[in-house]
């Protein structure tokens, strides 16, 4: 019997479950600007993330360390029974019997280090030349991620240029075919000339659907980088630009030297081996701790054993003698330690500059094949429409146009290559010398610099 009221359930659910599949079937449009995409991956990349914990471990570490020198207090609560296995005679009173009894007891104590021989402070020195390092690698990941999210949106710029690049190839050989074909209708030029444009066509085409394809994949790219759906359709709002930049070699050296954050680690990875050079040595110096405590119970045998009292207040001192070269043996480690850290402190100065110095020639060269690869697209412009004149007018060949359009995408290749190269090198050179990141901690606030300082 037909239901009125079930058809419509079933109505309805049918609606709702093609509402949920077309709208999966569209993805999402997301139009955002360079300063979108790298304020996105400084907040949800998990790169940024994992640094911010790793300095919040480090700075409970360092806390950890500190109240090492701080009294300490334990507690401790005994409760047992026993008594012999097998019965014994009282030498007193003759009688035989196990002795079976209850025993509780309860104690206090508390305790304070007065000398460790470095121990304390070593540990201390490590722990913040640590968190330190791992404060400055926060600010290091957001310039880092300030780099994977230019990058990446350059890249999807890049991509979407070569497209439109080779769109405007097929564009210009399918409007040329359309031209040979209608003369060989008329008998003005031979087949030969037909399918060579054929064949050039499908070439196009093919770099077309290569450079589509490298598209779709830098979207992806991007859209993982800074926390989107990967199947987000971007639209980006800029454009790859040539923005002089003004400052020289010797300005960006002296930056970095300042301002790098691998040199400051690096610097406090010194800082830390001293520390431990600290620590292995008060092995051979002793050890000097005060105490108090107060018990209860004994071995009396009510719950919980606060019938009987006693105190007890001393200092306690102790010293490794001998520990057949133990000790020794840590401390020529801990040094090895200390000159590996000082060694890499100087190759990572050097590494520094060189990084900086070939980003800074990358920058130069691809400034300089901007200005001529535009002169070179401005001529293979030129080139192509006369040879196309000559073509229609029955003077040039078919394979001269042909020629033309090659040398015109190749030339157009170039400038946006320079001009890709040249906006990347810029912030590979922004990394290397350091420059700091604008973060907007939260939306509608004013941003501010990452250049985080560890708090003693």
């Amino acid at each position: 019997m037909f239901n009125y009221k079930k058809s419509q359930k079933v109505l309805v659910l049918t609606a709702a479950l093609s509402l949920l599949c077309t709208q999966s079937v569209f993805a999402e449009t997301l139009e955002l600007d360079l300063d979108d995409a790298v304020q996105r991956a400084l907040t949800t990349n998990p790169a940024v993330k994992i640094a911010i914990s790793q300095k919040k471990g480090s700075k409970a570490e360092l806390n950890a360390a500190r109240s090492g020198r701080g009294i300490s207090i334990s507690a401790e609560h005994r409760s047992g029974r026993g008594g012999y296995a097998d019965a014994q005679k009282n030498a007193f009173t003759g009688v035989y019997s196990k002795d079976l009894g209850n025993s509780h007891s309860n104690s206090i104590t508390a305790s304070i280090p007065i000398y460790t021989g470095g121990q304390l402070s070593g540990t201390i020195d490590q722990a913040k030349a640590n968190y330190k390092s791992y404060a400055l690698g926060e600010t290091k990941a957001y310039i880092e991620m300030k780099k994977t999210a230019t990058d990446g949106y350059f890249s999807l710029l890049q991509a979407g240029n070569m497209e439109n690049l080779y769109q405007d190839s097929v564009n210009q050989l399918e409007e040329h075919l359309k031209n040979v074909q209608a003369q060989y209708d008329v008998g003005v030029v031979a087949k030969v000339d037909v399918l060579r444009s054929e064949v050039s066509l499908a070439n196009a085409q093919q770099q077309l659907i290569q450079a589509t394809n490298n598209y779709d994949v830098a979207e992806a790219s991007l859209n993982k980088i800074i926390g989107t759906s990967l199947d987000t359709t971007l639209k980006l709002k800029d454009s790859l630009q040539y923005t002089p930049y003004e400052n020289d070699m010797q300005y960006c050296l002296d930056y970095a030297s300042m301002n790098r954050v691998d040199l400051e680690q690096s610097r406090l990875a010194v800082d830390a081996a001293k520390g431990a050079v600290k620590v292995a040595k008060s092995g051979f110096l002793p050890k000097v701790n005060a105490s108090a405590g107060e018990a209860w119970g004994g071995s009396g045998s009510n719950w919980p054993g606060d019938d009987k009292e006693n105190w007890s207040v001393g200092i306690s001192a102790s010293m490794n003698i001998f520990d057949s070269g133990v000790t020794l043996s840590k401390v020529h480690a801990a040094e090895e330690k200390l000159l590996q850290a000082e060694e890499t402190y100087r190759d990572t100065v050097d590494s520094v500059e060189l990084e900086v110095r070939s980003n800074y020639l990358g920058l130069r060269e691809a400034e300089k094949r901007i200005s001529t690869t535009q002169v070179a697209v401005a001529k293979a412009e030129e080139d192509f429409h006369i040879a196309q004149v000559r073509y229609m007018a029955g003077v040039g060949t078919n394979l001269d146009v042909i020629d033309a359009q090659v040398a015109l995408t190749e030339a157009r290749t170039n400038f946006v290559n320079a001009l890709y190269d040249y906006n990347t090198s810029k912030i590979a050179l922004e990394t290397a010398m350091g420059v700091p990141v604008a973060v907007a901690p939260a939306a509608n606030t004013t941003p501010t610099m990452s250049t985080a300082s560890a708090e003693e």
